[in-house]
């Protein structure tokens, strides 16, 4: 037996040697990537449970009322809601997305399709850099400057000839919905675009010169062609925008206005969930007050779950129809 061991150990090439080695070390680097994961999921649960547990005053005195009802005193009454802090989150995010996303994948476009090769690389390193700007310094951009060279007078411009429409009622203050949205608009930008520009770079030449050998122009090749095949990357991309303009809270508490406001108008002052807490916090006298803000957090919290989940939904559908199509 020892003789026939022998003889196969001789037979092993050195290839196959390290390749045993190889696979001998496998289950530390499982084990690593496991371990790793599993402290991502232990990380989510011990936020959502710490939120829980130090939001439990507040929850047990108002319920869900606090959801949807929007008096906040707590000097006098002592109660408080969240639907205007609700409110002014998803209104921001949705100005922040709808001036975002065409921007973002127009400029993603034209780097990685259009732009010359002298063009490509600046204009790509200063969409990275201006995602490297600390948000105070956004914040202080938008109060000094981008507030009355900018915001101002386009809230008057819509006010006054739109100001019958609910979205753009007056009186006109400078800082407002608008003014944090639009802010977050620009801030979201540098996320959308760099991560577009990686998902078109990524797509294989053989689908634009396919496309272009069938005698598809250069838009059409990039509309019919290499937007459908990046949907799913570019639904990321886009998630990954949302998140920031939810979670956004020292520039946007620097220019919105931080009123606690309900109206539907967007020029007028607000608040958000995140600019809320930042404001208030250490200014909470009572454990119901801290309780209260501690909620708001875990109200923030579960909508940016909810909103990642059905986006992580919507690009395995998206990813599962494209692979299908691909082979048809």
């Amino acid at each position: 037996m020892s003789t026939e061991s022998n003889i196969k150990q001789l037979s092993i090439s050195p290839g196959q040697k390290v390749k045993q080695i190889w696979e001998h070390g496998d289950w530390l680097y499982r084990l690593a990537i496991l371990v790793a994961c599993l402290l991502v999921i232990v990380l989510v649960f011990a936020i959502g449970y710490e939120l829980w547990q130090n939001s439990a005053l507040s929850r047990q005195a108002f319920g869900l009322r606090f959801i949807y009802t929007s008096e906040w005193d707590p000097a006098i009454t002592n109660t408080f809601g969240a639907l205007p802090y609700i409110w002014g989150t998803f209104v921001t995010a949705l100005i922040a997305l709808i001036v975002a996303i065409p921007l973002s994948l127009g400029t993603a476009i034209f780097i990685s399709e259009l732009a010359p090769g002298w063009v490509r690389q600046p204009i790509g390193f200063l969409v990275e850099l201006l995602a490297a700007v600390p948000s105070v310094v956004f914040g202080l951009w938008g109060l000094f400057a981008y507030i009355p060279v900018f915001i101002r007078p386009l809230s008057e411009f819509l006010n006054n000839s739109f100001g019958f429409l609910p979205l753009f009622d007056g009186p006109v203050f400078g800082p407002s919905r608008l003014a944090a949205g639009l802010l977050l608009a620009i801030m979201v930008f540098p996320t959308i675009t760099a991560v577009s520009r990686d998902v078109f770079q990524a797509i294989p030449n053989a689908q634009r010169e396919a496309s272009l050998a069938l005698g598809a122009t250069r838009w059409e090749m990039i509309s019919q062609v290499l937007v459908p095949y990046g949907t799913s990357g570019l639904l990321g991309a886009i998630i990954l925008g949302l998140g920031r303009a939810l979670g956004e809270t020292i520039a946007v508490t620097m220019v919105i206005g931080n009123n606690l406001d309900l109206s539907t108008s967007l020029l007028h002052p607000g608040y958000t969930m995140a600019s809320i807490i930042a404001n208030e916090f250490t200014e909470a006298t009572s454990n119901l007050y801290l309780h209260a803000l501690i909620e708001v957090g875990l109200i923030l919290f579960v909508i940016t779950l909810i909103v990642n989940s059905v986006a992580r939904l919507l690009i395995w559908r998206v990813s599962g129809r494209t692979r299908t199509d691909a082979r048809a």
